[in-house]
Order: structure tokens, then C-alpha cells, then sequence
């Protein structure tokens, strides 16, 4: 066995000297702490990261393909118009990162009540990644199948966000006049299926959800047409490829003829921009957190060390007279000194897992949702990034400590025999 790490698991911290065991004490709380702390920022803003990207995909989908503009488009080539051909269909059928796509179809329309009135926009929920989005943020009533909806008298029913239900004084249940404007006005009263808040006012206050049938009935569109098409993909973090991958096809089956238009891709990040540029700022505060963690945690690891050496300075003397070299002194102390570090590491992931577990399941720390668009505080565990925290630490603690155990070098053997 290693003599240093030997003499290191005899020698007790707690024992031989009233100044080690606080300091000891001091030492392993703070790495503790540190890590919680680091551990927590981690995976709340990895938690809150994942609530905003699948809210704004939610509302936008991964990719989403609408028409270029262009001298030649009127009435004849479908206007602003995506028409899902058959040549269109088969371009996204055979790239293999698609997942699914689904037309969308948006109207301008106006909620009337006797008392009131609120201008919205009429989205078709045609895809089933929009009703599931839509379904895990309700708050009363169901989101129906409306894409198994085919005639206009069928497709009155409608989803309406909480706060335009509590402006407009409406209930799921109930019935609102909708005032659909394209050529004309025209007026449908719609029965409330029901009632949804995602917390993004941003969306939540323009976007109400029903049936393409009756948009497709009012505009005089065909089914297969829409004004844009949401694509779902394999993996959300490559989007930006997968949007410059498709916008290549697109524009060669356009110059080969294959489509009578050319279109142009989107991602959720393009259309919520601001959002994401928020996010990654985030990312900014994270790194300032973990800097200032570590920093505390070497700085307590390095005065304990000292105070250690400083309480076993008879110890070091009593070595050195023996003949113990000053490197295996140094590794004495600094293997000591690790110890501290991983009891440390133990503790604090031991008590944040657990505190985020809790968070995880009952969301018991609340947030105002009017300032984070989250009510909850969101959590994302990734054994991996907590394994990488901890490696680390420990890696930087263990060079944090080397300098100062030069310390024991400059102990005098004949001076630490007066020492006490």
C-alpha cells in the first residue's frame, strides 16, 4: 500500500487537536453546499429550458414550411397558399428525419359576448402534436379529434385560452359568436370544448383552436391546403440542419420541376427568437454560478488544509525526523483533504437529488407565472452533467490543493519539537 495514502487513513481529523474538527466540519459543508447549489442551478435551468422550447415548439412546431413570395403567385398557384401534393408528400416522406407533418390553417376572427369582444386567431388543430400540446396545458373541458372532423355544420366546437375565457366572462360549456373575417364577415356560434393556459400571453391571447373543416368551408380552400406546414422532426437540438437539409430539397424539387412553387422552412427558433436568445443567456448564468461555487469550495478546501497541517505540525516533524520525504507528507495531507472534498460531494448531491426529486413530483416551490411563464419551478435531472459536476470539483479541488500542501516543506523538525 501507498505509504501517503497509508499514514492519510490513520491519522484522525476529528482526533489530536480542537482546531481540526471544525474546520473539517467547515470544509465538508461548504464543498456540500457548493454542489447543491451547483446541482440546483443545473437542473432548474435545464428544467426551465426544456418548459419554454416545448412551449414555443408547441406553438410553432420544429420546422414549419410556408410559401415564398413571388412575382408569379396569384389565384392561379394557390396565393400565399401550402397545397400538400402528392410530389410535396413524397419530398417529406422519404427524408428520414421527419417525423410528421401536418397542415395549418388560420383565420383572423373576433370573440363576441353581449358585453364584450376580443380579436383572435382561429387555428386548425389538424396535427396530433398540436392536440397533445393543447391537451397537457388545459384547465377544463378536452381537446376533440378535429381532424376526424370533414363538414363545417360538425366542426363548431372550439378551444379557447383561460384568459380570454375570463375576459370575455366565458365557461367551457358554454357558447361564444365568432366573427370569421376573409372576404367578408361571417359569423358562427361555437359551443366551448375547451379552455387551455399555457402562460405565454404572448400566444395565449391571440390563439384560439378548432376544426380546418370550418376554415376550409369559410375560405372556400380545399382540404389539402393550408397556410403553412408544421413538420415534427427526429431531434430538436439539430433543427437548424434539418431546416437548411429540407430548404435544399425543396429548392431542387422546385428547379426539377417536381413542385409548381418554391417554399421556404422555418424552425421554432427563428419564430421564437426571443425566447431562445433569453434562454441562452441562461446558460451565461449558469457558468457564473459554478464558477463562484468552486471558488468557495477551493478556497474553504485550501484553509482547512492549512489548519490541518498547522494542527498536525508535531506530526509532520515527528515524520520528517523518521525520515519521510516532504512529497509523501504532501499527499499525506492532501489525501486528507480529498476526503473532506468527496464527503462533500456525497452530502450535497445526496440532499439536492432528493429536494429536486420532491420538486419533480409534487412542483411544491411555486412560480409566479406572469413573470417566468412557468407556475412551477421545472427540474431536468442529467446524471450525466452531475457526473461531469462531480468529476469536476474533485478534479479542481485536488489542484486547488497541491500549492498550499507545499506548506509542510518549509516545517522544521527541530522547530516543531518546541512547537506546543
Amino acid at each position: 500500500m501507498d505509504f501517503s495514502l497509508f499514514i492519510a487513513r490513520r491519522l484522525s481529523l476529528s482526533s489530536g487537536g480542537r482546531r481540526t474538527a471544525p474546520a473539517v466540519g467547515v470544509a465538508t459543508a461548504a464543498v456540500a453546499l457548493s454542489v447543491a447549489v451547483m446541482i440546483a442551478s443545473i437542473a432548474v435551468v435545464g428544467g426551465f429550458k426544456r418548459e419554454i422550447r416545448d412551449k414555443v415548439v408547441g406553438f410553432n412546431s420544429h420546422l414549419t414550411v410556408s410559401a415564398s413570395a413571388s412575382p408569379e403567385t396569384g389565384a392561379e398557384t394557390g396565393g400565399n397558399l401550402v397545397s400538400l401534393t402528392p410530389s410535396l408528400r413524397k419530398i417529406l416522406d422519404n427524408e428520414p428525419y421527419v417525423v410528421s407533418y401536418s397542415l395549418e390553417a388560420a383565420m383572423p376572427a373576433i370573440l363576441k359576448t353581449p358585453s364584450d369582444f376580443k380579436g383572435v386567431y382561429f387555428k386548425a388543430l389538424d396535427g396530433e402534436e398540436e392536440r397533445a400540446f393543447i391537451r397537457r396545458n388545459l384547465v377544463g373541458g378536452t381537446v376533440p379529434d378535429f381532424s376526424r372532423v370533414q363538414e363545417a355544420d360538425s366542426a363548431l366546437g372550439v378551444v379557447v385560452s383561460e384568459p380570454a375565457a375570463r375576459q370575455l366572462g366565458l365557461e367551457q360549456g358554454g357558447k361564444v359568436d365568432v366573427y370569421f373575417i376573409s372576404d367578408g364577415v361571417k359569423v358562427r356560434r361555437m359551443r366551448i370544448d375547451g379552455v387551455f393556459n399555457s402562460h405565454f400571453d404572448a400566444y395565449d391571447n391571440i390563439y384560439i383552436y378548432g376544426a380546418k373543416a370550418l376554415i376550409d368551408d369559410l375560405a372556400g380552400i380545399d382540404a389539402d391546403k393550408g397556410t403553412a406546414l408544421h413538420v415534427t422532426t427526429t431531434d430538436f437540438d439539430r433543427v437548424d440542419e434539418y431546416a437548411a437539409r429540407l430548404t435544399r430539397r425543396l429548392v431542387e424539387g422546385y428547379a426539377d420541376g417536381e413542385l409548381y412553387r418554391n417554399y421556404k422552412v422555418e424552425t421554432a427558433k427563428d419564430r421564437g427568437r426571443g425566447y431562445f436568445s433569453w434562454l441562452a443567456l441562461l446558460d451565461t448564468n449558469v457558468a457564473v454560478v459554478l464558477a463562484l461555487m468552486t471558488v468557495v469550495a477551493c478556497i474553504t478546501l485550501i484553509s482547512g488544509l492549512l489548519i490541518i497541517i498547522l494542527d498536525k505540525i508535531a506530526f509532520v516533524g515527528i515524520m520528517k525526523a523518521l525520515g519521510a520525504s516532504n512529497r509523501s507528507l504532501r499527499r499525506v495531507f492532501v489525501y486528507l483533504a480529498l476526503k473532506v472534498t468527496v464527503a462533500g460531494l456525497l452530502i450535497g448531491n445526496a440532499l439536492m437529488v432528493t429536494i429536486l426529486a420532491v420538486q419533480d413530483r409534487t412542483h411544491f416551490i411555486p412560480l409566479d407565472p406572469e413573470s417566468y411563464y412557468i407556475d412551477f419551478v421545472p427540474v431536468e435531472f442529467s446524471w450525466g452533467a452531475i457526473a461531469a459536476l462531480d468529476i469536476g470539483v474533485f478534479v479542481v479541488a485536488w489542484l486547488a490543493l497541491i500549492l498550499p500542501s507545499h506548506f509542510v516543506a518549509r516545517i522544521s523538525p527541530a522547530s516543531t519539537m518546541r512547537y506546543e
